[in-house]
């Protein structure tokens, strides 16, 4: 059966299927969060003949956003949420359509790249998605100490300041500041403004007993450098304070971290900060002294990455190591990137060209995906995920996509 998937007319009915798949509250509030969160023209249904009436047999979303690359480039991708089925209308092919409709979509409107937070990691692998950084969730007692004697004299200048994230201009400062650090830091992702002004809004069924964010703002020599989001939480245990103050991610150069991890581990009232998303190679745990020294560390999943048209992806970033490598390519869900490429890497720059060549390699596009953004994948070769037809082959491939650092996670979309 051909399942048409259309762009949404229906504001209301759109809103109403998120709302039953997703089972959350339903408030006065969330048309707003529709309307901040996805542009008109963003949003797409399907109706399925024997579907639902009153709701969509399925809706998918795009965010327009930009992410920092291997290299420094920052670039546009689609930036896929809002993806949901009606429970009626499972097993019956309407997330493949969808996930078809966009590939589509984003190739024809010139762009390279998808990316998303997978709500179930056992979803979006089969759709050509790797899983292409971790992040890390940590909790620091109060007055934990920090380490760093050379970047002392940078943090000299660097001040911190708290206000409110609904207060007038901030979101905008923090757009423009990830904005300014994102070539540095490889994987950070930028919303459109609306996304900011999303984060913002907190209407009061949301909060009840919570404090509104705040945000953290690093500055030096006139200029903010850096930013975190934070949110305290009352506790109180034997007549003594001990809260727990939930952070953000820290946005900014290594310098104006630093003083965000300072300012925040030294919050009157609280006994814990519980810090949501520290990359892996975030200097924090090296200045803490390694993760034992952690009231608890876990490890999720953080961006999943598309190569939605390979040919325009691989010479946007660039290559630690110089690599020359046919690489014969599984997409069943973008066809026009299957087959045999040849994938090079000379002097920092990437290429990719179709070959007829015999291949070095056969992968699923979502082996490529996962290392776009300089995630290690060498042991997916190991795992038997990846077929090496030449020795040393994946090395090369594995070694030229790999950064020195990690990643960046990024903020939840």
């Amino acid at each position: 059966m051909s399942i048409d998937v259309r762009p949404s007319e229906d504001a209301a009915k759109y809103l109403a299927t998120d709302q039953l798949v997703w089972f959350g509250e339903v408030t006065d509030s969330d048309a707003e969060q529709l309307r901040l969160g996805l542009p008109q023209d963003q949003r797409f249904v399907v109706d399925l003949p024997d579907g639902p009436d009153d709701l969509h047999s399925g809706i998918y979303g795009v965010r327009p956003m930009e992410m920092s690359l291997p290299g420094g480039s920052v670039v546009p991708i689609a930036g896929l949420t809002w993806v949901g089925v009606h429970p009626d209308a499972r097993r019956r092919g309407v997330l493949a359509a969808m996930m078809t409709d966009h590939l589509a979509r984003t190739r024809a409107a010139g762009t390279a790249v998808s990316a998303l937070h997978a709500s179930e990691a056992a979803i979006y692998g089969r759709f050509g998605y790797g899983s292409a950084v971790l992040t890390h969730q940590v909790d620091l007692g109060r007055g934990t100490t920090f380490t760093a004697p050379h970047l002392e004299d940078d943090l000299a200048g660097t001040t911190t300041h708290l206000v409110d994230m609904a207060a007038p201009g901030v979101t905008e400062r923090m757009r423009a500041c990830q904005l300014a650090v994102a070539p540095d830091f490889p994987g950070t992702i930028v919303g459109s403004p609306d996304f900011f002004s999303l984060l913002a809004h907190e209407p009061p069924e949301q909060l009840r007993d919570k404090e509104r964010r705040r945000v953290l703002f690093a500055r030096r020599d006139g200029r903010d450098v850096g930013f975190t989001g934070l949110r305290r939480e009352h506790k109180w245990d034997n007549a003594r304070p001990s809260g727990t103050v939930v952070v953000g991610t820290l946005c900014g150069d290594p310098a104006a971290r630093l003083a965000l991890a300072r300012r925040v581990v030294d919050v009157d009232l609280m006994g814990t900060t519980k810090l949501e998303n520290v990359g892996l190679d975030d200097p924090l745990l090296a200045w803490i002294g390694g993760p034992r020294s952690t009231g608890s560390l876990q490890t999720w999943d953080s961006t999943w990455v598309r190569l939605v048209d390979l040919e325009a992806a691989w010479p946007l970033r660039s290559y630690e190591a110089d690599c020359d490598v046919v690489v014969e390519v599984a997409d069943r869900y973008a066809p026009w990137n299957a087959g045999r490429w040849r994938l090079t890497a000379s002097s920092a720059a990437g290429s990719a060209t179709r070959t007829d060549a015999g291949a070095d390699l056969a992968l699923d596009v979502a082996v490529l995906g996962a290392g776009y953004l300089g995630h290690g994948i060498g042991g997916l070769l190991r795992a038997g995920l990846v077929q090496e037809r030449r020795p040393g082959a994946y090395a090369d491939l594995a070694r030229a996509m790999r950064t020195a650092v990690a990643p960046e996670p990024s903020i939840g979309f």
